[in-house]
């Protein structure tokens, strides 16, 4: 098969779905860090035959997951190029941005100035200023800002300003203002990769975050591989927070979802509903509920559950398409960290036009996906991160 006759891709993103620490993951208090293997061993053994199947158990050692002789895919793992290891990062490098400095991070809390100023522009005090985990600070500070009115500010080890407020104090629309004040606030030193609307509902004891988060990220500089699929005519269409991640730039389409499983449906649809493009989509709940709360065998049944679903995704495949399966970072559920980790991510590739079985190695940067994306829709490089697509496809 020739590579001109891919006429779409499918880049799917198991938020923080890492395959073992990078060489520097001490550097980030991240040694020993390896999101899927011990998610397998802390339950005696991960069920995943059709991740399997495509090669997941040759990549690393997965307890429940054996290497195959013949997998159905090619597979490897790609190394973080980029300094940081937050969601941003991650996709951002993917599309071919590499990053030199990290977005700022504050372990402990944002400057006193810099909230005295967001509270003058909004009109309203705050509450919190610390690192938090989201649902453990609306459960300590959610009755006070029912009382008062103030919006609770906190962050994490990632370069976040997240912003929390009950629905019913804080109507969405309002939310939403403050933090778009937020993010023109944020800028030069302060310059944080998202700002984050984080409503929720419920009262004490049974709050509940909803499903109308929002995020304002950094616009990503241009070109990058989606900048240039738009401005080639190619439609991209974007899953999940894509949208968000990258401030909607070089995104045609974009659909939200409510739960990982919703994410697979949305995809499925869009598989459907288009011939050609590229769709990219990102199922975070494998972080957000799992590995931030350290929750190793909800880990593992949420990536048992989009096992399960694969071979629906397999079966909306085009015979001219390529389906791209990886990861942004690692969130070790096992470790004493509730934070993101350093690691590796996965690399599987499938489709009628790849060459099953092949090995792809280590790469060096997750830009190759980028190269590789801009080889297979006939772009121009973008001299950043080096193309698999020749070592996937050809005759069988």
């Amino acid at each position: 098969m020739h590579q001109g006759e891919v006429k779409r891709v499918t880049l799917i993103v198991l938020d923080s779905v890492g395959v073992g620490e990078l060489p520097d993951a001490s550097e980030y208090g991240d040694a020993g860090s390896n999101t899927l293997a011990n998610v397998a061993k802390a339950i005696g053994g991960i069920n995943l035959p059709n991740l399997g199947s495509l090669g997941l158990g040759n990549i690393i050692s997965v307890e429940g997951v054996p290497p195959l002789e013949k997998p159905r895919g090619a597979f490897g793992k790609m190394a973080e190029k980029s300094i940081g290891k937050d969601t941003t990062t991650g996709h951002w490098e993917m599309a071919g941005i590499i990053l030199e400095q990290p977005f700022p991070t504050y372990p402990q809390g944002f400057p006193a100035q810099l909230i005295a100023e967001f509270e003058r522009l909004i009109g309203r005090a705050t509450l919190g200023n610390i690192v938090a985990s989201g649902t453990a600070i609306i459960e300590e500070l959610g009755q006070e800002h029912i009382n008062t009115g103030k919006p609770i500010v906190y962050t994490s080890a990632d370069s976040v300003f997240q912003i929390a407020a009950h629905e019913e104090i804080i109507a969405l629309k309002e939310l939403y203002r403050i933090c778009e004040i937020a993010r023109e606030l944020l800028d030069g030193e302060h310059r944080v990769g998202r700002v984050i609307a984080r409503p929720f509902v419920g009262s004490p004891g049974s709050f509940k975050r909803t499903a109308n988060r929002h995020d304002y990220a950094v616009p990503p500089p241009s070109p990058n591989i989606l900048t240039l699929l738009q401005e080639s005519g190619i439609k991209t269409m974007g899953v999940g927070k894509i949208y968000d991640i990258f401030a909607g730039l070089g995104i045609s389409e974009t659909v939200s979802t409510k739960s990982n499983m919703d994410g697979v449906d949305q995809t499925i649809r869009l598989m459907k509903e288009s011939q050609e493009g590229l769709i990219f989509a990102n199922l975070v709940e494998y972080d957000s509920l799992y590995g931030h709360r350290n929750d190793p065998k909800g880990y593992a049944g949420a990536l048992e559950e989009f096992d399960r679903r694969l071979p629906d995704i397999l079966a909306a495949m085009l015979d001219n398409e390529v389906l791209i399966l990886t990861a942004d970072h690692g969130c070790d559920p096992t470790t004493p960290s509730t934070d993101h980790s350093r690691e590796y991510v996965p690399l599987l590739v499938c489709g009628k036009p790849v060459r099953p079985g092949i090995n792809l190695g280590t790469r060096a940067s997750f830009s190759d996906i980028a190269a590789t994306l801009a080889e297979l829709f006939r772009l121009p490089s973008l001299n950043i991160g080096e193309s698999f697509a020749s070592e996937v496809l050809g005759s069988k």
